[in-house]
């Protein structure tokens, strides 16, 4: 099921990615308000939407539902109800070995 999930929230990260850049800006006729008399375009009325802002709307919005599912999977996979704390338990500390002090045994033969 989260693999499912996965798939299916790549293809939405892609079909927004791809969308938004297919898409005509809202600022890209602010050169023309500067000269010409079309000024209202600038922060006017932005009209009806058409179909690529609506579909770039249903990508986001199933992003975001998948986003949320991972998340929670990802929560609740072991049971742990937090992924800080599941992160934490799989966090180990090294023990800090002390170190030797013995003196090794056939130092009678080093000559002094």
């Amino acid at each position: 099921m989260e693999k499912f999930v996965l798939v299916i929230h790549i293809i939405a990260a892609l079909g927004v990615i791809g969308l938004v850049l297919l898409q005509h800006g809202k600022g890209a006729d602010m050169g023309a308000s500067f000269g010409s008399g079309a000024s209202g375009s600038l922060f006017g009325v932005s009209g009806s939407a058409n179909f690529m802002s609506r579909a770039t709307a249903v990508f986001v919005l199933i992003f975001f539902c998948t986003s949320l599912s991972l998340a929670y999977m990802a929560s609740h996979k072991n049971g742990n109800g937090s992924v800080v704390k599941a992160l934490a338990a799989k966090v180990t500390t090294p023990v800090a070995t002390p170190a030797s002090t013995e003196t090794p045994a056939n130092t009678q033969d080093i000559p002094k």
